[in-house]
């Protein structure tokens, strides 16, 4: 308990009236007017535990902190004596059913109560002790991605524009920034930031205090005065800025963090891409950009569009169920299969310099979010052309190899969170079946239209795009037998449009509410 402190939210910084933040010192602990957290405890159902007891000797010169750590017992009948069920301690994650593992998973967990294997029980109460059973030294979602001198920094803008260097790289929190660094040919060698070795020269720690994991030169693209990027063969070398020609090389421009993980919150690899570019005499100042992502070891990462809402101009995600799933659409641990393309997306014809249909066969353009799209081809027919074949080809053409069967209604939606998933309806405009075949005409698609109603969600400061509906139209036309020798074409188009069908707000509604509150007196103690 004496390491736990709940109002501890700066890092490397004093908490104003935290009196267990181990970053304050004894000139910090002297202005403060109270503990905001005096007694510090684990469990509150253990028989017995530490506490960790905090306060303030005013009549001290200056005002001390003191600091005490006492047994406390708890008065109830019913307590815990000893947490010793290891399992208890941590999540483990749950395993997926699936066709192979159900007939197994049902019997061990389909009565009507479970429990743990008996050899997971220790019965020696005294083999550890509660408060060294908890600590635990992984890293957890947020928490600073800690290096051996600090931590590993991400420079993001803050007030204005320029960069700052004190933002923490949060474990698990795919970040991108850019800001503005200050920089002139004169002094680009003596500025620490636009240098390779600020960013990878100290190592990142595996686990919160422990082990160490080099951060290695993933690759390095030289970029020139007029934009031209060349990737360069060799990126073991690390390349300094230096003056050449009244001009200053190997400037850092961006920088791009990929972190490998393992599924216990430990560490195991980094690695940085690099984009150095050269400045004149003229640049006062250097755009900068950074980023980093996390991918868990063993996995394939699923690029994502938006968090948690749908990010205008990036691509609708998609999915469907294999062929033969076993289990009902609606239980809950029924789990969804990407769609096959390349990155699990819905997809739409692609327009071709040709106008052929037959050559357009299988290219597909990305639907993006927000935007409204229209592609086309054009298709030419003879009379020796067969009805059913024509038909299977233009239905490839419009909806390609792999339609999919669903969309993700958020642009993070995992594949295993079946109600974040919303069926695509499919709609004809002719009663008739597209197959249907006379000896004079058939049926035959010509055109795609996809629909896709959206819903702005959550906050209305900070409202998130979520779709709710896609209905995708099959229109059919008839065509009637050539004569011999004639030919006919036809226009085959897709389209998309989105529709906010968002509800509005409520007459004399203010969109941006005003909070009347009353702050404490010392909300900004020591600062005026």
């Amino acid at each position: 308990v004496a390491k736990l402190c709940v109002c501890d939210l700066l890092v490397a910084q004093c908490d104003v009236n935290c009196c267990c933040d181990p970053d304050c010192s004894a000139a910090e602990f002297s202005l403060f007017t109270t503990c905001s957290v005096p007694v510090v405890t684990g469990d509150s159902n253990l028989c017995s535990q530490k506490a960790a007891v905090y306060s303030l000797d005013v009549e001290a010169d200056p005002p001390e902190r003191i600091f005490e750590l006492t047994d406390q017992v708890n008065p109830s009948v019913f307590c815990i004596h000893a947490t010793n069920y290891e399992q208890a301690l941590s999540f483990s994650s749950p395993e997926i059913p699936t066709s192979e593992n159900f007939d197994q998973l049902l019997e061990q967990f389909g009565s009507a109560a479970f429990s743990a294997e008996p050899h997971s029980w220790n019965m020696n109460p005294d083999a550890q002790h509660p408060s060294d059973a908890n600590e635990t030294y992984r890293y957890e979602y947020g928490a600073p991605v800690q290096t051996v001198d600090a931590f590993l920094r991400l420079p993001s803008p803050v007030v204005s524009s320029w960069c700052s260097d004190v933002n923490p790289a949060g474990f698990l929190v795919n970040q991108a920034t850019k800001c503005t660094r200050s920089v002139s040919v004169e002094t680009c060698g003596s500025i620490p930031a636009v240098s390779m070795g600020f960013y990878i020269n100290s190592s990142i720690l595996a686990v919160k205090f422990v082990f160490q994991v080099n951060i290695t030169v993933q690759s390095i693209v030289v970029q020139s005065l007029n934009g031209t990027r060349t990737l360069l063969n060799g990126s073991d070398v690390l390349r300094l800025p230096r003056i050449l020609d009244e001009l200053c090389i190997n400037t850092v421009f961006r920088v791009s963090y990929h972190i490998t993980y393992t599924d216990a919150g430990e560490i195991i690899e980094a690695a940085a891409a690099f984009v150095l570019g050269a400045i004149n005499k003229e640049a006062l100042s250097i755009q900068q950009s950074f980023e980093i992502s996390f991918t868990q070891v063993d996995t394939t990462p699923v690029p994502l569009s938006g968090n948690p809402g749908y990010v205008v101009g990036l691509p609708i995600r998609a999915g469907f169920r294999p062929q033969g799933y076993p289990f009902p659409g609606e239980m809950l641990f029924a789990a969804l299969v990407l769609n096959t393309n390349q990155y699990n997306q819905l997809t739409i014809l692609q327009s071709t310099s040709s106008q052929d249909c037959l050559a357009a066969q299988g290219a597909r353009t990305p639907v993006l979010f927000g935007y409204n799209m229209i592609s086309g081809c054009k298709l030419r027919i003879t009379a020796a052309t067969k009805c059913q074949p024509l038909t299977q080809t233009l239905l490839d053409v419009l909806k390609g190899q792999s339609f999919p069967e669903y969309v993700a209604s958020f642009g993070n939606s995992q594949a295993q969170d079946v109600l974040d998933w919303v069926p695509i309806t499919h709609l004809y405009t002719s009663e008739e079946r597209i197959y249907n075949t006379f000896q004079s005409s058939c049926q035959i698609p010509v055109s795609l239209e996809i629909e896709v109603k959206w819903t702005k969600y959550g906050s209305l400061v900070n409202p998130q795009a979520r779709i709710v509906n896609v209905t995708a139209t099959i229109s059919t036309t008839t065509l009637k037998q050539l004569p011999s020798g004639r030919e006919r074409t036809i226009p085959v188009t897709s389209s998309v449009v989105f529709t906010d069908i968002s509800s509005p707000a409520e007459p004399g509604y203010k969109a941006w509410p005003t909070i009347n509150v009353k702050l404490p007196f010392d909300f900004f103690f020591p600062f005026v």
